[in-house]
């Protein structure tokens, strides 16, 4: 006879509820009745259908549709020059289908002659979705479809972000909201083919978090020849090992990344040379981009008549302060008194890297917004940052409409109004950041650790003792390598 062996219940994890310790949501409750009570248990109860998953899922598909929506002027009445800067709608998903080739039959980097300026696999998407729009030529049909296409995939990869976002940390599955419902995904996911590199990241972090570092390494290599920001998170993966001790888990992740994006672009470095290089070359050759700080002092400079900055100076200006903050937040990593997070320092960097970068396109706010769910859950934070970017998304489409169609001033946003939005969403970025500096520095304001979790991202750092950190105020109480072999040896004297 078969034997049978008792059904054991899996036990759920108690799940965090933002009610209970997020103070502004706490606040919004009372029009539903309140908190939810201190003796419920959401995690070991079961739900029934409605699970957090199944919710999130829900709240992703209602802000994809207020996403089209927004997109519905140049939906109906074409992607043209300026009025789909005055309705908002722009997108480079029209653009690129005219202006690259694309509508006729053009693939990046295996047409020979085609150039496109972004990395190997935004190409290989640009490409593959195009042979998915039925008919031929650059008609307003094919145009619609092209962005329809798209914009579907993209609303299939922000789905899969949220969730891999709610399952990183298992006990605040909720913070995954604000991912589904981040109005700056709402405003600007539309824009390009940017949610790809995050869902890749979103994975890389997730098979990170779980300690599968190989697969981690893969996706983020994969992300890397995407967009380039992904690479960006192996810098935290570097200083926490150099913190923690374990290199291992670095020089795992970081081989597994080399080798995912050599395996990408390889064949088509030796396929189409002139192809794959023109991405490094236009992001090299090309002057300081619409939002950056480098424009907007340029934009300023030429009001006062003062002497602008060429693209050779701002590359090396970026440059230095990229890596003078990187610096920064290396030295506060082996410095604080407790190990920061991995979703922290990823976040830091990810921001330091937008605030100096020579570019600042509007759809590059969706990079930060998992990487702020996973580092500092809190809503007011949260909005307040969402609010100035969307000021700033409105402010860059009027500018942009008054520069191409040339209207007076009087019907138009002036350029000082612009140059402000643009000083805004930079100083509401570097408000975050601070507040994340502020939660490293001391623990108990960060929401994470104030559930008594230490690094639910953190993969093979979470729990690990300091292996290297610097006590600035008592260095004879820093953590160093060659003080932590010398019991070791006294040990073993002893036991002889």
């Amino acid at each position: 006879m078969q034997e049978t062996k008792p059904h054991r219940q899996r036990e759920r994890a108690r799940f965090v509820v933002p009610s209970r310790s997020d103070s502004l949501l706490r606040n919004f409750t009372e029009l539903v009745g309140g908190p939810l009570g201190r003796h419920s248990s959401p995690g070991k109860i079961s739900p029934g259908p409605f699970t957090v998953e199944r919710v999130l899922i829900i709240l992703t598909v209602l802000a994809a549709l207020l996403a089209v929506l927004a997109k519905d002027y140049c939906r109906a009445n074409g992607w043209e020059t300026p009025s789909q800067f005055y309705a908002t709608c722009y997108s480079d998903f029209p653009e690129l289908f005219k202006n690259r080739g694309l509508g006729d039959g053009a693939f990046p980097f295996f047409t020979q002659g085609s150039l496109f300026e972004y990395p190997v696999l935004m190409g290989i998407i640009a490409g593959l979705t195009a042979l998915l729009v039925p008919g031929k030529g650059v008609g307003n049909e094919r145009i619609l479809g092209y962005f329809d296409v798209n914009a579907t995939l993209i609303v299939a990869a922000w789905i899969v972000t949220v969730l891999l976002t709610a399952r990183i940390n298992r006990r605040r599955p909720w913070d995954a909201a604000m991912v589904a419902l981040a109005p700056g995904i709402i405003l600007a996911g539309f824009i390009n083919w940017d949610m790809w590199a995050v869902v890749l990241l979103a994975l890389g972090m997730y098979f990170f978090s779980r300690e599968k570092l190989v697969w981690a390494g893969i996706f983020i290599g994969l992300g890397t020849a995407t967009k380039l920001y992904p690479l960006l998170i192996l810098g935290a993966v570097l200083v926490l090992a150099l913190r923690t001790g374990r290199l291992r888990a670095f020089f795992i992740t970081a081989g597994a990344t080399v080798a995912s994006w050599l395996a990408v672009n390889l064949p088509f470095a030796a396929i189409d040379p002139a192809g794959w290089r023109y991405f490094f070359e236009f992001t090299q050759n090309r002057p300081a981009g619409y939002s950056s700080p480098w424009f907007a002092f340029n934009l300023a400079a030429d009001r006062l008549h003062w002497t602008q900055l060429n693209a050779a100076t701002i590359n090396s200006l970026a440059l230095y302060l990229f890596v003078i903050a990187c610096a920064l937040i290396g030295i506060l990593a082996l410095t604080a008194p407790r190990r920061p997070r991995l979703a922290q320092l990823a976040f830091l960097i990810v921001a330091a890297f937008i605030l100096t970068n020579k570019v600042y396109s509007p759809q590059f706010v969706i990079w930060l917004i998992p990487l702020l769910a996973l580092a500092r859950p809190r809503w007011r934070d949260f909005l307040i940052w969402q609010a100035a970017e969307g000021l700033h998304w409105a402010a860059i489409w009027m500018y942009l409409g008054q520069a191409t169609s040339g209207g007076a001033p009087q019907h138009n946003i002036d350029m000082s109004a612009y140059v402000l939005a643009v000083v805004l969403h930079m100083v509401a970025t570097a408000y975050l950041m601070a507040r994340v500096v502020m939660d490293i520095w001391d623990p108990s304001q960060d929401p994470v650790r104030a559930s008594g979790e230490d690094d639910p991202h953190g993969g093979p750092f979470a729990g690990a003792k300091d292996w290297l950190r610097i006590d600035l105020a008592r260095p004879s109480a820093s953590a160093l390598p060659w003080r932590s072999k010398a019991p070791r040896r006294e040990e073993a004297a002893s036991d002889g």
